[in-house]
């Protein structure tokens, strides 16, 4: 038997998709879920008594910032980049220990976070960069406020690039520092200060110039849109990941569907800026924008589902707010119930990134697990429950709790 070989007994097993858990054992081998069911091997490495619980993959939030230290995108942009990566290598280890086994970061990270975490100096979910998002003069990732002549030189979480030309340029260049994905803003946001929320972001031609890239590297774009309109405009020139869309109407649901299109609503940020947004030094301006969202964000959910489209599972949390991520399952459950919340957070998010090894257990996949104390189907209260009722599992190695 090998020394890294794990398995989990006395639990049911959700795979992923399936309405219905099955009976365990989980045997791991070497980071890989080998067996699911039958007799448990009789001389594991490690053995995990699940009392009852539930076995479900490690979760996934495909929208989250490891640089979003602050709600302020100027102050985020005008830090150093060494504080940012020491903070976010907090936060990121935080995630981990709530159970996100990966995040993919749309807004930020860059080879040197990621060689650390690579190197297993930091303790952090897998983690999937886009590198700064693209902006236009002015949109969403432009943080500088209307009436002072600044610098938004930082490019830690945005960077401004207008043009095709210069477009293609950031594109590539992302690429060959190892984004995964790439990011542009294509309406207005909450947290910037002068842009409108609803209005379009960049043209038609220089989404195309960047999905065109993103296609011709096997990789993809994500977009920040909200509005009908805006996400028709990104929709329709080429993006395959479409972030909060909180305005979303039927007829854009439909065409979403029709072009593979995947929503990645962030429930949690909203509910948690509306209750908290003052304490935390959150702007009046976007007080106000998230007002314009927050109701709406749950019925995008319920439109989108209703229309075909692949709805997945990110938070977007800002500066202190990171505390409620899992609130965020919490929040999605409440629409689509806990299994539709679950599919969203594994194997939805496992197929937006690319990753079929990811978000499932089953023979081959990943054994990035989460052990939870409890049935999330009867109680979907234990999806959001502290860290005393779940063990995380990655690559096969059960982690400490969360302190």
């Amino acid at each position: 038997m090998s020394p890294s070989s794990l398995t989990i007994v006395n639990a049911a097993v959700f795979d992923g998709w399936s309405a219905e858990p099955v009976e365990g054992p989980v045997h791991v081998e070497d980071g890989v879920v080998v067996q699911i069911g039958g007799t448990a091997p009789a001389s594991a490495g490690r053995v995990i008594d699940a009392r009852g619980g539930t076995v479900v993959p490690g979760l996934i939030d495909a929208h989250f910032h490891a640089y979003g230290v602050a709600l302020g995108l100027m102050e985020i942009e005008t830090a150093p980049l060494s504080y940012l990566a020491l903070s976010g290598a907090r936060r990121l280890a935080a995630a981990l220990g709530r159970g996100f086994t990966t995040v993919r970061d749309v807004a930020g990270g860059d080879p040197g976070l990621a060689k650390a975490i690579e190197q297993g100096l930091i303790p952090s979910p897998r983690y999937l960069y886009t590198g700064p998002a693209l902006t236009q003069t002015g949109g969403h990732g432009d943080p500088r406020p209307g009436d002072s002549d600044l610098c938004a030189c930082g490019g830690h979480m945005g960077e401004i690039v207008d043009g095709v030309d210069p477009l293609r340029r950031a594109v590539r260049d992302r690429f060959r520092r190892g984004a995964h994905a790439i990011k542009i803003m294509a309406s207005g946001g909450v947290v910037s200060l002068t842009d409108p929320i609803r209005i379009p972001q960049y043209s038609p031609e220089e989404v195309r110039a960047v999905t065109g890239e993103a296609a011709r590297r096997g990789s993809y774009v994500a977009a920040h849109a909200y509005s009908p309109e805006a996400i028709v405009h990104s929709v329709e020139n080429g993006v395959r990941s479409v972030e909060h869309g909180n305005l979303l109407d039927e007829a854009t649901a439909a065409l979403m569907a029709e072009r593979g299109a995947y929503l990645v609503p962030t429930l949690a940020t909203y509910d948690a800026m509306d209750r908290r947004g003052a304490d935390v030094g959150l702007a009046p301006v976007s007080r106000a924008k998230n007002a314009e969202v927050l109701d709406a964000g749950r019925r995008a959910v319920e439109i989108a589902a209703a229309a075909g489209v692949r709805v997945g599972f990110g938070t977007d949390l800002m500066g202190a707010l990171d505390d409620e991520q899992l609130n965020g399952l919490r929040l999605q459950a409440e629409v689509m119930g806990p299994l539709g919340a679950l599919r969203s957070a594994t194997s939805v998010n496992a197929d937006l990134i690319g990753r079929d090894d990811l978000g499932r257990v089953r023979p081959g996949a990943v054994a990035d697990l989460l052990v939870l104390d409890g049935d999330p189907f009867t109680d979907p209260s234990v999806l959001w429950a502290g860290p005393e009722r779940r063990t995380v599992i990655q690559n096969g190695t059960v982690l400490p709790p969360l302190t």
